[in-house]
C-alpha cells in the first residue's frame, strides 16, 4: 500500500516487443515499431513507435521519441510524444526539454528542462482572464463614445 510505486500500466505496455536488458550497452542510435522497454545504456538517439519504458537501470543519452514514454531511469536529451503521455516516476531523471500532451512527474523525480504541450486547450483561468480584458477594454471605449457624445451635446447646446 506505502510500498514503491509502479508505473502506470498501459493497454500498449503489456505487449513490449523489444527487450533492451540490464547489461547490455548500445552505441549509436535505435528505432522499433513495437512498444519497448530499456534496462541497459544507450547511447544514441531512441525512436519507438510504440511505447517506451526506461527501468530504473536504463539510461539513455540521446533525442528520445516515441508514443508514450515512461521513465524510471535516466534520459540525457530531448523528449517527444506529441500525441501521448510522459510520465517520470519517482526514481526518474530528465535533463532535457520535453514535448508532450500529457505528463505526470512524480514526488521526488528530477526534471530539469523545459515542457512544450502544443494542441492543448486554454485553461478556464486562461479564458475567463481573456473575458474580463475584453469586457474592460468594451467598458472603456463605451464611457470614451460617451464622455464624445456628452462634450458635443454641451457644443450643441452652448
Amino acid at each position: 500500500m506505502f510500498g514503491k510505486k509502479e508505473l502506470t500500466t498501459d493497454p500498449a505496455l503489456e505487449q513490449v516487443g523489444t527487450i533492451i536488458g540490464p547489461g547490455a550497452i548500445i552505441d549509436g542510435p535505435i528505432s522499433t515499431k513495437d512498444s519497448t522497454r530499456i534496462d541497459g545504456v544507450i547511447k544514441g538517439n531512441v525512436t519507438i513507435s510504440g511505447a517506451l519504458i526506461v527501468g530504473e537501470e536504463g539510461k539513455i543519452t540521446g533525442t528520445v521519441s516515441a508514443l508514450n514514454v515512461y521513465i524510471a531511469g535516466e534520459v540525457t536529451g530531448n523528449i517527444s510524444a506529441p500525441q501521448g503521455k510522459i510520465e517520470i516516476s519517482d526514481t526518474g531523471k530528465v535533463v532535457g526539454d520535453i514535448t508532450c500532451k500529457g505528463i505526470v512527474i512524480d514526488e521526488n523525480a528530477v526534471f530539469q528542462g523545459r515542457c512544450d504541450m502544443p494542441g492543448v486547450e486554454k485553461t478556464p483561468a486562461e479564458i475567463a482572464k481573456e473575458k474580463a480584458a475584453a469586457n474592460k477594454e468594451a467598458v472603456s471605449e463605451e464611457t470614451a463614445l460617451e464622455k464624445s457624445t456628452d462634450s458635443s451635446s454641451a457644443t450643441e447646446a452652448g
